[in-house]
Parts: structure tokens; sequence; C-alpha cells
């Protein structure tokens, strides 16, 4: 006989790592302090690069993949819709196809910063200066200082590996549940701090091309906010003839969605 049950039972929903907003304040004030006083000199560069890394994705809500095949074409700093702050207009190339993403108004000044710096000049190595010196040659001219051209990567490099040894130093790298982080956690924290500020999930899907089943089951366990007490409270009333009447609170008083602004735009 078939033993199996009828209907399948739904295993446990597992949560996508996040950090939390004091989390994400310590995160990048770290990466910050990082930048300013890199461990040595030539690691500046690097550096500063991953800060504005940790800004970037979590003021855009970029996958990992996205932002590191996302070229300076790709991008454009642009009015929002209603006129009263620039935002980033990002054309996305990922897994899943071509895609487009609005910034949030934090991201437009990290991305002037990417703009205005110089790519790394390569020196020489410690070796070759050996042997140069040793063959008596000239010290070689230092190139001139390049700047990102239309077709280079907005993110070149290994930033995935720097900005581990960033939440190793950080004590963030494994969140209270024991799971790791990574650099995906930014776009979590993203859709996390939109819903947290109030925002329609169908347009955070809608942004971050994903869907809202996905978002209800992986983000919202993480927010309380998107529980509305007033909504679920409710208290019947007697009337005068004895029915019970429903009443409701006031929703946006009592819903408790409150601000989140720690997206880092003010980090500088």
């Amino acid at each position: 006989p078939d033993l199996t049950p009828p209907y399948r039972t739904q295993g446990k929903i597992t949560h996508r790592p996040w950090f939390s907003p004091e989390e994400y304040k310590q995160l990048y004030e770290a990466a910050r302090a990082n930048a300013k006083a890199p461990e040595r000199a030539h690691y500046r560069w690097n550096a500063e690069q991953v800060y504005d890394f940790v800004l970037f994705m979590a003021n855009t809500g970029l996958r990992p993949d996205e932002a590191f095949n996302l070229q300076h074409r790709d991008v454009t700093i642009a009015n929002d819709e209603a006129g009263k702050t620039d935002i980033l207009e990002i054309e996305v190339r990922g897994k899943r196809g071509v895609g487009h993403c609005k910034s949030m108004p934090g991201a437009v000044r990290v991305y002037e910063r990417l703009l205005a710096r110089a790519k790394p000049v390569q020196g020489e190595s410690r070796r070759e200066r050996q042997l140069r010196r040793k063959a008596g040659s000239a010290a070689p001219v230092v190139p001139e200082l390049e700047y990102p051209k239309p077709t280079d990567l907005v993110f070149p490099g290994n930033h995935i590996k720097l900005f581990n040894n960033l939440l190793e130093r950080a004590g963030l790298k494994i969140d209270r549940d024991g799971k790791a982080r990574t650099a995906y956690s930014l776009r979590h924290t993203y859709i996390c701090m939109r819903l947290m500020e109030g925002a329609d999930i169908y347009q955070v899907a809608k942004n971050c091309r994903t869907s809202v089943e996905m978002i209800e089951k992986h983000y919202a366990i993480h927010l309380k906010n998107t529980l509305d007490a007033a909504a679920i409270n409710v208290v019947r009333k007697k009337t005068a003839k004895g029915r019970p009447k429903a009443t409701v609170g006031n929703s946006a008083r009592d819903s408790g969605v409150g601000r989140a602004k720690v997206l880092g735009e003010d980090a500088d």
C-alpha cells in the first residue's frame, strides 16, 4: 500500500542573512576606517573601493554578479520622478538577462567617487627593482594617471575576498543564527531596509528583479514592521442594539513603521 502522506509538508523556510541597521552601521564605519588608514599604503586603492562597494550595494540592491558585470556606460545619474533629488539609473546585466534598477539617492555620491578615482598604477616589484639596480638601469617613468572609461568595469578587482576579510575583522561574518554573511547580504539588507521604510513590496520586487513571493518567503521574516498591529488587534465593541462592531485603530499611527536611515549616504 502507498503510505506516503497525501500532501507534501512544507519544509523549513530559511532566512537570508542580512545586516540589521546597527550591524550595517558597524560595517560601513569599519570599511570607512580601513579606507582612511589601510594596513599598508599600497592597499589604499582597494580599501577605498571596498568601502564604496559596501555603500553602493546597500543603496542599489544589486546581486554581486550584477555589480561585477556593471560597466560605467550602464550607469546614469538622473533626477527621480519627483525631480527633487538625483539617483542612479542602472542597466543591469546578470543571470536573468537585462533589467533596470533605480538606486537610493545615497548611491550618487558613491558613484561619483568611483568615477573620480584613478586606476591603480602598477609599480615595480621588489625583485624587478633589485634587478634594475644591479643592471644600473634608470628608474622607470611613472605613467600618467588613468581614469575610468565608459567600457571599464565599475568594480574591477577581487572585492569579494577583501569584503570577507572586512567582515571577519569587524566580527560580522556570522549572524546570530550561525549563517555566514556574504556580499549577497548587502542585497538582502537593501530589501529589508526598503520594507522597513514602508516601501511598496511590489515596487521593491520589481526594482530588485525578483518576485513578491520570494521577498515574502525569505525577507519578511525579519521585519516586525510588516505586521500591522491595528489590522491584527481588532476589538469588537457592542453597539446600542448589542451587536458587535469592529473597530480598527489608525494603521499609519499604530503599525510601527519607522525610519531606518542607515544606508550610509551620511557616512562620509
